[in-house]
């Protein structure tokens, strides 16, 4: 998966920044995102698009954070 696919996923999950999340948190985050979503992308995209329409004035720092954590939790394990 790209780490755009994966910065959806964890954007629809209910971990948030403040958690300040661990690696591993990061990644069973997004494994249970996405088994909740029926392994099924476009359905946390999806989601993503209602918490878009829905929250336009936190969309774009929470997708920033979801981005930047996914860059470093999955390079640091590549």
């Amino acid at each position: 998966m790209s780490t755009s696919d994966l910065a959806l996923i964890l954007f629809s999950s209910r971990l948030q920044a403040s958690d300040h999340p661990s690696a591993e948190q990061v990644r069973m985050a997004i494994d249970a995102r996405l088994c909740d979503c029926g392994e099924d992308r476009s359905v946390c995209a999806a989601l993503v698009a209602q918490e878009a329409g829905d929250h336009p004035d936190t969309y774009a720092a929470r997708m920033r954070w979801a981005l930047s954590t996914v860059s470093q939790v999955y390079a640091a394990a590549a």
